[in-house]
């Protein structure tokens, strides 16, 4: 199997920097040929001594209705490459692309501007949507003078992707993100009270800060759920949570540790007011955020039972 390494982004996203200096990093250095395949022309080349001392081939796909499965078996016998790195253009389809049996996603990450990020996400939030929804790693680059708008930022990107690793630069490299004051609520409290307002940005910030908020209660409003496949003796409270649009929603809770569970319903709306712990569960693949019930009550349904991430 080829490794395919996807970088997205919008036109002069910072892609070619990117790919460039990681081209020249010893530990991007194999045997056999690497593939470049670039979807657009951007302002910035890639140096032609660097593409022959990492023994990459560059190949240009300029209009996306070419950027099809035959073309690509064709470049891959051609080359014979030992792995692929797509620097793909952030205006074309990234819901359905195909790619050669042997040739498997190994990464992706999306490359933004942090300049133009807002008129992007405002404008074409759903194509931004679709260009990070499965990327591992999203960089906003350029980040001088836009620290204020950093943690919005970084909200936009969780709500559509929670798993995705976002990180910031400036012209003096990686900027650490810190925005406890982005936060609707107090931390220099013992127990903070949650509205649907703030639920889905503590349920982001929980995902990346569990630091923060281990040992502390808290309270919301939330629908009770019990899987099936849940371990004994625990529920997950929570919301449904719109991501980009009204037609891609999820479910957002943590697994929460409760002495009667015989007593909720599935679906049942409750106020629970729990510790916040972390324990090992399998979708977490290692630790992550655990409550624990310090109390749960029967609750009425509220008149908006989806809420948004920002």
């Amino acid at each position: 199997m080829k490794p395919v390494y996807m970088i997205n982004g919008f036109l002069d996203s910072g892609k070619t920097s990117f790919l460039t200096f990681t081209l020249a990093q010893d530990y991007f250095k194999i045997k056999g040929t690497t593939l470049l395949i670039l979807c657009e022309e951007g302002e910035e080349e890639y140096d032609a001594e660097l593409l022959k001392r990492s023994k990459t081939i560059v190949e240009t796909i300029e209009d996306e209705e070419d950027f099809t499965l035959d073309k690509l078996r064709e470049l891959d016998k051609q080359w014979r490459p030992e792995r692929i790195v797509i620097e793909y253009n952030g205006m074309w389809n990234n819901k359905e692309i195909s790619l050669p049996n042997d040739w498997v996603v190994e990464q992706q990450i999306s490359m933004i501007d942090a300049n133009t990020f807002s008129m992007y996400y405002n404008n074409m939030r759903s194509m931004v949507a679709d260009m990070v929804r499965k990327s591992e790693l999203v960089v906003f680059n350029r980040c001088d003078d836009l620290r204020d708008e950093l943690g919005g930022y970084r909200r936009n990107i969780k709500s559509i992707n929670p798993g995705a690793d976002v990180v910031f630069e400036d012209s003096q490299g990686e900027i650490d993100e810190i925005f406890e004051e982005d936060l609707p609520y107090e931390l220099n409290t013992d127990h903070i009270d949650l509205t649907d307002m703030s639920y889905g940005i503590w349920y982001l910030d929980m995902m990346d800060h569990l630091e923060r908020y281990e040992g502390k209660t808290v309270s919301f409003l939330a629908m009770a759920l019990l899987p099936p496949k849940l371990i004994k003796g625990y529920f997950v409270p929570g919301r449904m949570a719109m991501t980009c649009c009204a037609d891609d929603m999820a479910f957002i809770g943590f697994p929460c540790k409760y002495d009667k569970i015989n007593e909720l319903k599935n679906k049942s709306w409750v106020t629970v007011k729990a510790k916040v712990t972390r324990g090992v569960f399998p979708e977490y693949q290692g630790e992550g955020p655990v409550l624990e019930a310090v109390e749960v009550k029967p609750a009425a349904k509220p008149k908006q039972e989806v809420i948004s991430f920002t």
